[in-house]
């Protein structure tokens, strides 16, 4: 469980007075790739009073679990943990301090979960961060550095990171809404790379998820899926498909709902055969179709 108990609800800062947002209650365990979850843990530490945290970026496919491992290292620090989902419309104002108007009209000042974790030395993950445009990192860069501070000109404050806040962003590795700034992505280190499990930890996984769950099923749903994904019915699936097949499943009998039914109510799962058979036809009905020219 994460440390609250020095947590502050609120921070003045000359006449102005912040509103800080409650950490998120994440129980996250971490099965498998104990490499990855070293690198991440070491990125963290801080070996003297001096020495400076450091703010790692973990890339890998989607659904492959980045925001469990940074949320399952947050909690072995013992630390506050906070959210925070980027999306491509995120402001500078949403990542920092947002004002808004209370019951009676006045103007009222919250701080995001970045800048709450901040001033109790929580731990902020930037889930999918590579979807922020440039000027919200840029209200970053005097943070991510060892200046260690945000300046929220809404707020007109200055506020400097606690000690032991530490931060982290995850993003995929296949598609990108916005490439990060160079000057962002050098300050971001290291770039730690999170795979796929393997077949073995993806089941060990499943059953931590399901323990009801038992070995002929989630056999079956792995076989399946890695079926489905050599034959290019699927493109990728994540932990969290393999899981919600493996629960729906369970609902019913083998007999009564195979794997393959159930999994085509959670995932998209395409028809390749179909695919080939139209295309075939297609080129029936036009023969110069995929002719080379002479």
């Amino acid at each position: 469980m994460n440390s609250t108990t020095e947590l502050v609800k609120s921070i003045t800062i000359g006449n102005v007075t912040i509103e800080l947002r409650d950490p998120d209650f994440i129980d996250a365990f971490w099965i498998g790739q104990k490499e990855v979850f070293r690198f991440l843990n070491a990125a963290w530490l801080k070996l003297h009073d001096t020495d400076r945290i450091m703010s790692p970026l973990l890339v890998g496919p989607p659904g492959c679990g980045k925001t469990t491992l940074a949320c399952s290292v947050a909690q072995a620090f013992k630390r506050p943990v906070y959210l925070i989902n980027c999306t491509s419309d995120m402001r500078p104002e949403d990542l920092l301090i947002t004002p808004v108007l209370s019951s009676d009209q006045q103007v009222v000042y919250r701080a995001s979960s970045l800048v709450s974790a901040m001033v109790n030395g929580g731990i902020c993950i930037l889930d999918e961060a590579n979807r922020m445009n440039e000027k919200s990192w840029a209200s970053l860069a005097s943070l991510l550095d060892d200046r260690r501070y945000i300046e929220s000109i809404i707020a007109g404050v200055k506020i400097s990171a606690h000690p032991e806040f530490r931060i982290v962003a995850t993003m995929n590795d296949d598609s990108s809404t916005f490439n990060l700034p160079e000057y962002i992505e050098s300050r971001l280190k290291p770039v730690l790379e999170v795979d796929f499990p393997k077949e073995e930890e993806l089941m060990e996984i499943i059953s931590h998820h399901l323990p009801r769950a038992n070995d002929d099923l989630l056999n079956a749903v792995i076989r399946y899926l890695k079926e489905k994904r050599e034959s290019r019915s699927i493109d990728e699936y994540s932990i969290r498909d393999a899981i919600q097949i493996t629960r729906y499943s369970q609902k019913f009998s083998a007999d009564e709902m195979p794997v393959d039914a159930v999994a085509k109510k959670i995932i998209k799962i395409q028809d390749r055969k179909l695919e080939n058979l139209v295309s075939m036809l297609s080129n029936l009905d036009h023969p110069s179709r995929g002719l080379k020219n002479s």
